[in-house]
């Protein structure tokens, strides 16, 4: 089975910030933080209005739903279509697949 990564801004902890949420299938399962001062960027701001917020909780509970599925990208060797979506930390990882998987 091949998954998709996908990314979206979002307000996140009670709307306090705004961070980049990666998805899995649609389940979220991390999130970098944006750099100082992202709360005075209008079109960030305007993009994460757009979607979802999130709290600590949901991506807690994407994540652990991932690892015990096994299918958790930064746990498990997982078969990504678009591996250069991923955070920057795993994208290596993921580049060299093959040597990591046999």
């Amino acid at each position: 089975m091949s998954y998709t990564v996908s990314t979206k801004h979002c307000w996140y902890n009670d709307e306090k910030m705004i961070v980049k949420v990666y998805f899995l299938n649609n389940v979220p399962f991390t999130f970098d933080e944006m750099p100082d001062g992202h709360l005075y960027d209008r079109d960030l701001v305007e993009e994460a209005n757009k979607n979802d917020s999130y709290e600590p909780e949901d991506l807690y509970r994407g994540s652990n739903y991932l690892i015990m599925e096994q299918a958790h990208p930064c746990f498990d060797p997982v078969n990504i279509e678009n591996p250069e979506t991923l955070p920057e930390d795993l994208i290596g990882f993921y580049n060299d697949e093959q040597d990591y998987l046999g």
